[in-house]
């Protein structure tokens, strides 16, 4: 937070700053894929966006985190609107056979769960690869990267690598990140042209 006067003006979280950018870019009646469904968070926000007419495809490996996700959706009123998938986002495209405007990935492990289950450099690099060819021109990919667990740096590295060498000419590569807090979410944000 930051005191200006009498006002204090509080930074947004990774998360919060990724829902911000994708609201941008989605509109109601788009179809937008949440691959990382964790607890349900990207989901019940995208399923907002698209609205009625609109689609979420949600993907997670985990039983418990389809069933948060499941349940926070019907709290809300929006399960309609979503299409629950219990696979790796690295499979998205055996379910998706057209083009869709976001993919929201929020790596790591499903908070309050076993914390050995994580998001690979592999599986995110494949998932990752498959997301920017089912973008539109002129969608969006939001990925909160986590490197405070074992493995997450890895991943990241991989994930970086590959990001970096993207043409110019058909993407644009944004990096959000805290410079003074060790360990905290970051936000990579890719743009399709």
């Amino acid at each position: 937070m930051i005191a200006k006067g009498c006002a204090v003006v509080q930074f947004l979280k990774t998360l919060d700053f990724a829902h911000l950018i994708v609201g941008r870019f989605v509109k109601a009646g788009d179809m937008v894929i949440d691959a990382t469904a964790g607890n349900g968070q990207d989901s019940v926000f995208l399923a907002k966006l698209v609205g009625e007419e609109g689609r979420v495809i949600a993907f997670d490996i985990q039983e418990k985190a389809i069933t948060a996700t499941k349940e926070y959706l019907l709290q809300e009123g929006l399960l309609s609107r979503v299409h629950l998938v219990q696979d790796g986002h690295e499979n998205m495209q055996n379910y998706i056979k057209t083009c869709v405007s976001a993919v929201m990935f929020n790596l790591g492990y499903l908070p309050g769960s076993d914390q050995s289950i994580i998001t690979r450099s592999d599986t995110t690099l494949q998932g990752v690869k498959a997301a920017l060819s089912l973008l539109f021109s002129g969608g969006v990919l939001t990925v909160v990267v986590y490197t405070g667990h074992p493995g997450g740096q890895e991943e990241w590295d991989g994930l970086e690598s590959y990001l970096k060498k993207l043409d110019k000419k058909n993407f644009r590569v944004f990096l959000c990140k805290y410079l003074n807090l060790k360990k905290s979410p970051f936000l990579v944000v890719v743009e399709k042209f």
